[in-house]
This record gives structure tokens, C-alpha cells and sequence, in this order.
């Protein structure tokens, strides 16, 4: 296998959102997008598939150490030799990927945020950061594009915690903030042992209705003149609208399943909002 299968496989299996947001992009351009969602992928695996925080910051320090390498020339992972053939200036993104880095650092750090200004926090190091990334590789105009792109990759991470609560909560990581389950009277233990309630199906209702206005909004900042070049953002976005549509007709039962939409739903989702003007 080489090092570009590794990333597809790793990032965009067949049928995944991601497997039809980059097939949205030039061909030219996939390999590049693909090892970037493929990194955030052994970064977000790293930190939440390892039980052990000890283990899991041994693994993120080996990482800070790869992409130093990178990005002085010597990438020895798979990820890092796609980066390092893709990437045009690697030095120059080097800041980002330490700073996305940094952001999944938090993961091990806490597992709970007492409010939304300390949510935005690991949003802008996780999903922001990593949005920016993205944008900036396929931009008209680079220099500008942390301008609109860091609101667009904390929407998605909105819409990412809706219909990922279950999952997380099970896993020991509850991204609603401690304020906002009081105000709606929901305990952390709720979530963790899947007790739905009327008060849990408002506080979904609230973190649904925040996740989608943050998304059309972020939508709409995209300036006219990039909206092309960022045809797999601008596809990831629909697709994450149509879930959160999906979850609130499934009354938000999300505790004990995942709730995902079908291939064939993804396919037509991404290729139309690709050629929306």
C-alpha cells in the first residue's frame, strides 16, 4: 500500500462523508485534501482511542516529533510522506499542524467545559485550525482565507457534537458545556447512561438550532470568489445540515445509536451542494 491508499483508507473509506466531500475537489487536488483529513485522523484517533492519557501523550509527543520532521524534510509515517509530497510549502503550515496538534492536546487535558467561551477553545484548535488548513491549500486568495474558514470548522465541530454525543459521553467526553446542562437540568450521568427525557430532547433542540445557524452563517461568509475552490467544505456543511435535519426528525435519539445518513443520500447531498453557486 502506499502511502496515498494510506490516507484514503485512513481518512475517506468508501461511503464515508469525507469520501464524497473530496471527490467534490479537482482530482489533482485529492491526494493533497486526503492526507490532511487523514491526519487529523491519527491525531483525534491518538488522543480518543487510547484509554491511558499517559500512552495517548506519549503518542501526541511522537507526533509533535513527525511533524518536525516533515517539515524539516525527514517524514517517516505514511501521512507525513503523502504531506510532504503534496504540500507545496510544508515549513509554512508547519505553525498549523502544531497548532491542530495542540488542539487534540486538550482531549487529554479535560473532558468537560464549563462553558461555551471555553468550548470555543478546543474548536478553534481542532476544528478551525483544521478548516484553515484546508482552505488555505485550494484558495484563490490564502492569506485571507483564516478569515472565514475558522467560523466554517467550528460549525462543523457543532454539528459534529450533536450527533456525536452518545459516543463521546460513552467514551468519557461530554463537549456540552457544564452551564448549558444545567440550564436545561441534564446531568453528565444522563448522557452516559442514555436516559432521554424531555429536558434532554430541549437541550438538543438548542445545541441543533446553534450547530445549523452556525453553519448557514458560515456558509454565507464564504466569499463569492472561493466558493469553487472549496467545494469539499462547502459539501461537508451539507451533509452535516442534513444529519442534524435527520436527528431532529429521529427526536434526537442519539444516546444509544448513531444516527447517519445512507450512501447513496451522501452522494447526491455532496454533488449538488458542490454546484450551488
Amino acid at each position: 500500500m502506499n502511502f496515498d491508499d494510506y490516507c484514503l483508507q485512513k481518512a475517506a473509506p468508501p461511503g464515508s462523508s469525507t469520501y464524497y466531500a473530496l471527490r467534490q475537489a479537482p482530482l489533482a487536488q485529492q491526494p493533497l485534501l486526503a492526507a490532511l483529513f487523514a491526519l487529523r485522523r491519527e491525531f483525534e484517533e491518538t488522543v480518543k482511542e487510547t484509554s491511558d492519557p499517559t500512552v495517548g501523550r506519549t503518542k501526541l509527543a511522537w507526533w509533535q516529533k513527525e511533524t518536525a520532521a516533515l517539515a524539516a524534510g525527514s517524514p517517516s509515517h505514511p501521512v507525513s510522506r503523502a504531506l510532504a509530497a503534496h504540500l507545496g510549502d510544508v515549513a509554512a503550515e508547519y505553525p498549523a499542524l502544531q497548532a491542530l496538534l495542540a488542539g487534540f492536546e486538550m482531549d487529554l487535558e479535560q473532558a468537560r467545559y464549563l462553558d461555551f467561551p471555553n468550548l470555543r477553545r478546543y474548536m478553534d484548535g481542532v476544528g478551525g485550525t483544521f478548516a484553515t488548513l484546508l482552505a488555505r491549500v485550494t484558495a484563490q486568495d490564502p492569506a485571507r482565507a483564516q478569515d472565514w474558514a475558522t467560523s466554517l470548522g467550528n460549525a462543523l465541530m457543532l454539528a459534529q457534537f450533536v450527533h456525536e454525543i452518545g459516543n463521546d459521553a460513552r467514551h468519557g467526553r461530554i463537549y456540552v458545556p457544564i452551564d448549558e446542562l444545567q440550564r436545561y437540568n441534564v446531568m453528565a450521568a444522563d448522557l452516559i447512561n442514555r436516559r432521554y427525557s424531555e429536558a434532554f430532547t430541549q437541550l438538543m433542540q438548542f445545541q441543533t438550532t446553534r450547530a445549523r445557524d452556525a453553519l448557514h452563517s458560515a456558509l454565507a461568509a464564504i466569499p463569492a470568489a472561493e466558493r469553487r475552490a472549496q467545494r469539499p467544505l462547502r459539501s461537508l456543511a451539507a451533509l452535516s445540515l442534513a444529519l442534524l435535519d435527520e436527528i431532529e426528525r429521529e427526536g434526537y435519539q442519539v444516546l444509544h445509536q448513531q444516527i447517519v445518513l445512507t450512501p447513496i443520500r451522501k452522494l447526491w447531498i455532496a454533488w449538488r451542494a458542490a454546484r450551488r453557486g
